[in-house]
């Protein structure tokens, strides 16, 4: 810019400038990259079914404790976390929320709302038997891994296909403490080899229709 005979601004301003800049500058330019993006990316469905599907995460930021003192996560450190909800529609954000690092993921998903028929995809920091009830009666959809310490009773078996990759296919009743109230719902239990190891991956899924490979697929391709 020197070159073209343009000055530019010294940091300190641009600093000033960014620092009283309006928020609702980067929300409306997000919006319209976003919506931008959506209009051009078109994306081969990878499944059969209709369903809507979505990915539920986080991820955290570390920041200066000293300079953002209101985002306290650990005693020395600071952070926050966002929360993304990711729409496999051509793999672009719907959703997000940001939140102080310190805030649970269960607790951030309260406040994400689905229509029924959505499977939602996330990870073993969102087992919650009360937020399973909750979408199994909403008719939501959910595939996710089971923690190692679950408490179940296996009520039925279903038949697991030959020459795939799945060793178990069960419906299960939670057990444990208030654990019966909070998801009176029957759940499946299916085991299945990782791809390309020997790892065996244990997921858990109020989806009793869909087959078992496809239950393993859609957190694949998570």
């Amino acid at each position: 810019m020197k070159h073209l005979g343009i000055t530019t601004p010294s940091r300190s301003t641009l600093a000033y400038a960014n620092e009283h800049r309006l928020w609702l500058l980067y929300q409306k330019l997000f919006v319209q990259l976003l919506d931008r993006c959506q209009h051009q990316v078109q994306r081969k469905r990878k499944f059969r079914f209709k369903n809507k599907l979505v990915v539920l995460d986080s991820t955290i930021t570390d920041l200066s404790v000293t300079l953002f003192d209101s985002a306290k996560f650990r005693r020395t450190k600071g952070a926050i976390k966002l929360h993304l909800l990711l729409n496999h529609d051509g793999y672009l954000p719907s959703y997000a929320i940001i939140t102080e690092g310190k805030v649970s993921d269960v607790k951030a998903v309260s406040q994400f709302h689905f229509a029924p028929g959505t499977i939602v995809v996330d990870d073993r920091a969102y087992n919650d038997y009360a937020l399973f009830g909750r979408w199994t009666a909403q008719g939501i959809s959910f595939v996710t891994r089971i923690k190692d310490n679950a408490l179940y009773e296996v009520v039925g078996e279903k038949e697991v296909p030959q020459n795939r990759h799945i060793l178990k296919d069960q419906l299960i009743e939670l057990r444990g403490l208030g654990a019966i109230e909070k998801c009176p719902y029957p759940l499946r239990r299916i085991e299945a080899h990782g791809p390309g190891t020997d790892k065996i991956l244990v997921f858990l899924t109020n989806q009793l229709e869909f087959g078992a490979t496809t239950i393993s697929a859609i957190y694949k391709d998570r």
